[in-house]
């Protein structure tokens, strides 16, 4: 876990990988718990038996369910000493590179692509994320996340 102590240190950072969180494994219950709030209950999510001879040769993780790990990949990995709140402010790109079986192990390595002050006392972060699946060489999801945190020192 790294901590930053103040903005100074992030704007620091900018242009360089900060963070590569640690692994987390995906199940299928996580997986039925997703498509049971989100609604999408397609077979190549919440049926194993049928999923198994399908086009994945198991079930795979909604790529919204990868994108939504993002706050626990960012919560896991950094913290801002002082600060009193974190919150998503948004998107630029996502792109879902390769499927995720279930029973994968995820992490997410977060590059500081951008940071800029904004009032009355926060700062806005633009993190490039790559999701990466243990075992593979392709990244299963690229996002560019938009984040900003209130409170910190200057």
């Amino acid at each position: 876990m790294k901590t930053f102590h103040s903005y100074s240190e992030v704007l620091s950072c900018i242009g360089q990988e900060v963070a590569v969180s640690d692994w987390i494994t995906i199940t299928q219950a996580q997986v039925q718990l997703f498509a049971d709030a989100t609604g999408d209950q397609q077979w190549i999510h919440t049926d194993p038996e049928r999923a198994a001879k399908g086009p994945f040769g198991a079930p795979i993780a909604h790529g919204f369910l990868t994108l939504s790990l993002l706050p626990q990949f960012f919560a896991r990995s950094f913290a801002i000493e002082g600060s009193r709140m974190g919150v998503n402010y948004g998107l630029n790109r996502v792109r879902f590179t390769s499927p995720v079986p279930v029973g994968s192990r995820l992490r997410a390595r977060m590059t500081l692509q951008a940071a800029e002050r904004v009032e009355p006392d926060g700062l806005q972060m633009t993190w490039l994320v790559t999701v990466e699946r243990e075992g593979s060489d392709k990244p299963v999801c690229v996002a560019e996340s938009l984040a900003r945190n209130y409170g910190a020192a200057a």
